[in-house]
């Protein structure tokens, strides 16, 4: 898996970029969100998810980590593929759709080209908890007084306590309650291990 490219931006199109990195070309599709937040700089890093087909290999780049967390989030719902998240996403910014989700708006929703009244009720449906839950995770960082190294060494140790197969909800609460303790000023490594230690 890409998670990421960084090097040389060589063309920009509100539809997709070619980065050049260690002499090779990649092609990357992007959103009208991700295009608006790209400056001209020569040198710039995004966020990418790569989709494998039969017949295509396809990269998928975001500039921002909360746009690439709607792209999956969307594209795991049966009828949603990464085009139409990608459209979705160009026509609506994430703060519209997740407020559109959590607020049950199919209409907001069905309004983007390609998007039917069944496909937009599966997407609040299927999302609403997951974008209500990722909410509060970041409204925890923002009233905890969390800076930005502090919400990612949460977010880098939830996913180590998911890959060694906590639950979600689990996971979060042991760091909650670690954090609860100890405040923002810990080691990755020691949030880890306190989190392990959580009855």
């Amino acid at each position: 898996m890409i998670a990421y490219l960084k090097g040389k931006l060589v063309y920009k199109d509100p539809t997709f970029v070619l980065i050049e990195v260690g002499g090779i070309g990649y092609h990357v599709k992007i959103s009208l969100q991700t295009y608006s937040r790209i400056k001209d700089e020569e040198h710039i890093m995004l966020l990418t998810y790569l989709h494998i087909k039969e017949d295509a290999h396809t990269l998928y780049g975001f500039k921002e980590e909360n746009e690439k967390r709607f792209f999956l989030h969307l594209i795991s719902i049966s009828g949603v593929g990464p085009n139409t998240g990608l459209m979705i996403l160009s026509s609506l910014s994430s703060d519209e759709l997740e407020s559109a989700i959590v607020q049950e708006d199919f209409r907001t929703i069905q309004n983007v080209k390609g998007v039917g009244a069944k496909t937009a009720q599966r997407i609040v449906l299927e999302l609403k908890d997951k974008v209500r839950k990722d909410s509060l995770l970041e409204q925890t960082h923002t009233t905890g007084g969390f800076n930005q190294s502090g919400s990612k060494i949460r977010e880098e140790a939830l996913q180590a306590l998911i890959t060694l197969g906590f639950p979600k909800a689990i996971a979060e609460k042991n760091i909650a309650a670690v954090l609860k303790k100890t405040g923002s000023e810990i080691s990755l490594e020691e949030l880890i291990k306190a989190s392990l230690k959580t009855p």
